[in-house]
């Protein structure tokens, strides 16, 4: 028998307690298998904490900088995800980012291909939420292969490019309101 650790375990109760608005977006295919403890964070905020103005649209629209713990081995390289699923019209890309060194332990600023955001543009986009507070979570993909995909590619095809590739994932979210 395998036991939930309990962190798990209370972001399911949680989630449940706050009603269907507070699930989580459907996740992308994957063939994940959590390996060890692989952690992504940043130095911004905290887990589930606020993230700063300068990060948003608000304020400088600044990349929000990321650091992770070791990924399991085996792992070629990252990809990363950030996106919005409070956004009215559904999950709203805020970022797509791969071809992330496997050695890089994080990712200050620009990876070395960025993906086209819910904005049309090519890397971040930061927080801009129409009302309330948002979750922003942060998915950072611990890759056995590199994805093939050129730089531009959208979150369908960063989709598909997932399948079969991924060892672990990191996430991380934080909130946003004006």
């Amino acid at each position: 028998m395998r036991l939930w650790p309990l962190a798990r375990v209370l972001a399911v109760l949680a989630a449940l307690a706050a009603g269907p608005a507070a699930l989580p977006a459907p996740a992308l295919p994957s063939n994940e298998k959590l390996q060890g403890r692989f952690a992504l964070r940043s130095p911004a905020f905290a887990p589930g904490g606020t993230i700063p103005r300068v990060y948003t649209c608000d304020g400088g629209d600044r990349i929000v900088p990321l650091r992770w713990t070791a990924p399991p081995r085996g792992t070629r390289s990252f990809a990363l995800l950030v996106d919005d699923p409070d956004a009215p019209s559904g999950s709203f890309v805020h970022r797509l980012a791969w071809g992330i060194p496997a050695a890089a332990r994080s990712l200050p600023g620009r990876a070395p291909r960025e993906g086209t955001n819910g904005a049309g543009r090519l890397g971040w986009t930061g927080p801009c939420p129409p009302s309330g507070v948002h979750r922003y979570v942060f998915t950072l993909y611990a890759l056995r292969a590199p994805l093939p995909l050129a730089a531009g590619a959208d979150r369908a095809a960063f989709a598909r490019a997932l399948r079969g590739r991924v060892l672990a994932t990191a996430r991380l979210v934080g909130r946003y309101g004006r």
